[in-house]
């Protein structure tokens, strides 16, 4: 392979194992029902399985990032798909719910290797005048894996029972894994000049990082929001629209799917396009993305009929449309020797403040009240990311390309 394609094979590779890392992550989500059914449990204990994955995942993250700012990336990242492959492999065995609550928390530990340091290896490959369409590129596998694995989760596991999707989905990790043994690692900060400042280049010096600060916390609002809605709509659908277990989980799916490929590959390149006229633009771009989306939600969840579905697809497609930038605006704000270190603080911060916590108190709302009243704080964070957001513009860093940048 000539040496000037390595930043391509390794971006697709990458995006290839996000995939499947958001495929193993959310397949679950598809067959919840199922799951409920089987072992008895209710909606508190189901969205728990989600938040304990999340909790091992971002208390895993520190670790994986400093190790990733001080040793070769690649070998980290390879141990990382070895764990997270093999414990979704090992979904067979399970047999109560102990046992899915372990198997889930330690496939935490696995991507928590991977989705911290894999971002620095797309950073360091490309310009920064293109990193937000790359890194766009990339993050397809939060929406496409999503989906794809609700899409095939559900219908799967109807047919052939719960287990046997998440053993089809373990197998394709060592095969990428292996392919991209085979590439170099990029040299880290090749594509931008670094100009040492204390908040941007030391792990102790993020505390006082506006662009650092603002965009963790507009990102941990977005994950509250998008990992909630996420975890509770297929059962939504389900319970309070009566569609089967498979139609909910198909339907979501493919909503999620096609928004996932579009919004998120078009917001990278609009962001990129709005950087060169101004610095801010990831973070503006993802708060009004934020904003729009906020009465489509609840458009989305009140909506019958034939309102219903038309208002998830939009709801959906504001939501994604800003994860390159969000993404981007966070890789961005901090020097390349502290990357990995930063990312993982990123990790934990919008996982402790997000996903680890919405599934659950959704869940226990629900519980009290209705789904639909629980999604409400689904609403509010929303409406909070869109103001840290909005606020970090004034935060957002100059940059500078490095004369020897990666191609073009």
């Amino acid at each position: 392979m000539p040496p000037k394609t390595y930043p391509y094979a390794t971006l697709a590779v990458l995006t290839g194992l996000n995939v499947l890392n958001y495929i193993d992550r959310n397949m679950l989500l598809g067959v919840q029902p199922l799951v409920q059914k089987e072992f008895n449990i209710n909606d508190a204990q189901t969205g728990f399985l989600t938040s304990a994955f999340f909790i091992v995942y971002m208390v895993a993250a520190p670790l994986v990032g400093w190790m990733g700012d001080r040793f070769p990336r690649k070998n980290i990242i390879l141990i990382g798909i070895a764990v997270w492959s093999g414990f979704t492999l090992l979904t067979w065995l399970v047999h109560d719910y102990n046992q899915l609550l372990f198997r889930h928390t330690i496939v935490g530990i696995g991507e928590a290797s991977y989705a911290t340091i894999a971002p620095t290896l797309v950073a360091d490959s490309f310009p920064i005048a293109r990193r937000g369409r790359m890194l766009s590129i990339f993050y397809l596998g939060l929406p496409a894996g999503s989906a794809l694995g609700i899409l095939l989760g559900g219908p799967l596991g109807q047919q052939f029972g719960w287990r046997v999707p998440f053993m089809l989905a373990g197998i394709p990790g060592f095969l990428l894994a292996f392919v991209f043994w085979l590439l170099p690692e990029p040299e880290r900060g090749q594509t931008e000049v670094t100009e040492f400042s204390v908040e941007r280049s030391t792990v102790l010096g993020l505390a006082r990082n506006g662009a650092f600060i603002t965009a963790c916390l507009g990102m941990a609002m977005y994950t509250f929001a998008v990992g909630g809605l996420q975890v509770w709509i297929p059962t939504f659908l389900h319970r309070v629209r009566g569609m089967s277990v498979a139609r909910a989980a198909i339907t979501f799916g493919l909503i999620a799917l096609l928004n996932g490929l579009v919004a998120t590959v078009l917001g990278g390149w609009l962001g990129d396009r709005m950087l060169k006229r101004h610095e801010g633009a990831y973070y503006r771009f993802s708060g009004i993305a934020m904003l729009v989306a906020i009465p489509l939600m609840v458009l989305a969840v009140y909506a019958s009929g034939r309102l219903m579905l038309p208002a998830i697809f939009f709801a959906v497609f504001a939501l994604l449309i800003g994860t390159g930038p969000s993404n981007t605006a966070v890789v961005n704000s901090v020097d390349a020797p502290i990357r990995s270190s930063a990312l993982a603080v990123n990790t934990f911060v919008i996982h402790l403040l997000g996903d680890a916590f919405s599934p659950w108190l959704i869940g226990k709302i629900s519980d009290r009240t209705s789904l639909q009243t629980a999604f409400w704080a689904a609403f509010a964070a929303a409406g909070f990311s869109a103001f840290f957001f909005l606020y970090g513009v004034r935060f957002a860093p100059k940059l500078k390309a490095a004369s020897t940048a990666a191609p073009s």
